[in-house]
């Protein structure tokens, strides 16, 4: 009687290894196609784990596909679809922040394809934000969610200017802070240099100049680690090339009466 239950203890135990070390190399499958641009394939993959590091990884192949690659009339759907599958993330494993930022990025993402009267009716910006909190919440020092969150601030401050800061708490400071912090984290990773500097000159184009500019000539000079580097490297290279051919005007200094 004693045996049949360790017996059976034995069986479950040599069945579940080979499973968990399957999932262990689907995900690694994922994250290679990922790596190596196949981001349909690596949604694919991803989601047919059924796992929350799966439907994040899912989230993210798909909401750089969207972006990137697909066609206008494609690209709703496909955010839609990260969204759906950053929040399963999210409830399979809520102390999970990768799916909180995931959930962020595409909602993000969903938010700038519908009209405004849906995105405030449903809060969108501020859930976006409350993801990203969370996620830091978890990992104070994910250097992506500090860059992400420092970008929302950066975008609401420039698209809403002081309604923004009203309605949602957008904060320059707030923005700047968090740009620091991910560059203190991650001072030599591509995504962190272009998306910090792109924040940078959105809150204040003029008085950020140089620093910009000095983080996007360190973007264009670090190594592209995978397909999403070479995504932001071009990126990078591009918005590079925009500011240095449009410089800040110097301050204009007021003549004495009567002169130009």
């Amino acid at each position: 009687m004693i045996k049949v239950p360790t017996l059976t203890c034995l069986a479950i135990t040599f069945w579940v290894l080979p499973v968990s070390i399957a999932s262990a190399q689907s995900i690694e499958a994922a994250r290679a196609a990922l790596d190596e641009g196949r981001f349909m394939e690596a949604a694919e993959l991803a989601e047919s784990l059924e796992t929350s590091d799966g439907y994040a990884l899912a989230a993210r192949s798909l909401a750089i596909h969207g972006y990137h690659f697909a066609k206008d009339d494609e690209k709703q759907a496909l955010f839609e679809r990260a969204t759906k599958l950053a929040r399963e993330a999210v409830r399979l494993d809520p102390q999970n922040p990768d799916a909180h930022l995931q959930l962020a990025h595409a909602l993000g993402r969903y938010t700038q394809t519908v009209d405004l009267s849906e995105a405030f009716s449903k809060d969108y910006p501020k859930q976006v934000r409350n993801e990203l909190e969370e996620a830091l919440r978890l990992k104070p020092d994910m250097a992506a969610a500090h860059f992400s969150l420092g970008s929302w601030h950066a975008e609401a401050r420039h698209g809403g200017g002081i309604m923004a800061g009203i309605l949602y708490g957008a904060s320059a400071k707030e923005a700047l802070a968090h740009f620091e912090r991910a560059l203190e984290l991650a001072p030599d990773d591509k995504p962190t240099l272009y998306l910090s500097a792109h924040g940078l000159l959105l809150l204040d184009r003029n008085s950020n100049y140089e620093r910009a500019r000095d983080l996007l000539t360190r973007a264009v000079q670090a190594p592209s680690k995978n397909a999403y580097d070479r995504i932001k490297h071009e990126s990078a290279v591009a918005l590079l090339e925009d500011i240095e051919a449009h410089p800040p005007e110097p301050p204009r200094h007021p003549g004495r009466l009567g002169q130009p």
